[in-house]
Formats: C-alpha cells, structure tokens, sequence
C-alpha cells in the first residue's frame, strides 16, 4: 500500500508540472501575460519529463495509468486555480479514471 501511495503522490507531482508547464503559456495567449512566463512553462516541462522517468513500470503503463490521475488533479486544479467547482459529471468522470488507473496499476504481474 505505501508504494501504491508513493506512485499517487509521484503521480500527482507530475500532473502538477504539465498543468504548470501547459497553463503559462495559456495564460499569454489567452489573457496577455507577459511573454517572459514561457521560461518556468518551459522548465515545468522538463521537470514533467524527468517525473515521467521515476515512475516504476513500463512506460506505457505509466502512461495509462498518470492519465486517471492528471484528470483528477486538472479538475482539482480547475476548482482551486480557476475559480470554477468541477460538477457532478466532471467527479464522476474523475472516479471512473481513478478507477481505471488503480486497476491498470495494483493489477497482478506475472
């Protein structure tokens, strides 16, 4: 259960950098902030890219499975950086992603 704990949180860390490193860059074309945001959008990303290559399992399951857990942290991101409260459908969207990914990720390996 701990490794399954430190995998959410490493999950989630990473979700943070590509929301970090892709919302900047939004931010300038979508409301005019200044250009100089583009430097720590750029840095957020490569820090995302790292993140991707401390995961423990094959890179496509990783994948898959950072998938339930960027959906979930975007829509927390949504309600606590954007101001907007996720509804019904986006949690239940969000609980059916999270499912998919622990399934991809406690399933047994032979």
């Amino acid at each position: 259960m701990i490794t399954f704990l430190r995998v959410l949180l490493l999950f989630t860390i990473t979700a943070l950098a590509e929301i970090i490193g892709c919302y900047l860059p939004w931010l300038i074309l979508k409301q005019g902030r200044p250009i100089w945001l583009l430097a720590p959008a750029a840095m957020s990303l490569v820090v995302f890219a790292w993140l991707l290559t401390l995961h423990p399992t094959a890179a496509g399951r990783t994948y898959a499975a950072y998938g339930g857990v960027y959906v979930a942290v975007a829509l927390l991101w949504l309600w606590q950086v954007e101001g907007v409260r996720p509804n019904l459908w986006d949690v239940v969207g969000c609980a059916l992603t999270l499912a998919g990914m622990a399934i991809i990720m406690l399933a047994p390996r032979t």
